[in-house]
């Protein structure tokens, strides 16, 4: 069994900052790739930064100069920096991470329950 427990969403102005946390416990007996993403009502979820075993970054496009993703190996965590958040940044945010459970070590994806972001203009 593996939880992700996600924190650090919220309420913030348009140019503010907010930080994610996802942080993995449970059977791991190691963790690949990890990363987040993205859905706004209406629309279909969508990558905004991914992390790989060695740090290697991804970033969506528009996210770009604006938003760090993090990881924290020993904490088996997570993290997204969001600087200079917009409107249309509101969204509900997931981590999803690449885990290799034990005892039988079976690769499998997981994903958080997820955590809202509003940006007021």
């Amino acid at each position: 069994q593996v939880q992700l427990v996600e924190s650090g969403g919220g309420l913030v102005q348009a140019g503010g900052s907010l930080r994610l946390s996802c942080v993995a416990s449970g059977s791991i007996f190691s963790i690949n790739d990890m990363g987040w993403y993205r859905q706004a009502p209406g629309k279909q979820r969508e990558l905004v930064a991914s992390i790989a075993g060695g740090g290697a970054t991804n970033y969506a496009d528009s996210m770009k100069g604006r938003f760090t993703i993090s990881r924290d190996t020993a904490k088996n965590a997570v993290y997204l920096q969001m600087n200079s958040l917009k409107p249309e940044d509101t969204a509900l945010y997931y981590c999803k991470v690449v885990i290799t459970t034990t005892p039988r070590l079976i690769r499998e994806v997981y994903w958080g329950q997820g955590t809202q972001v509003t940006v007021s203009s």
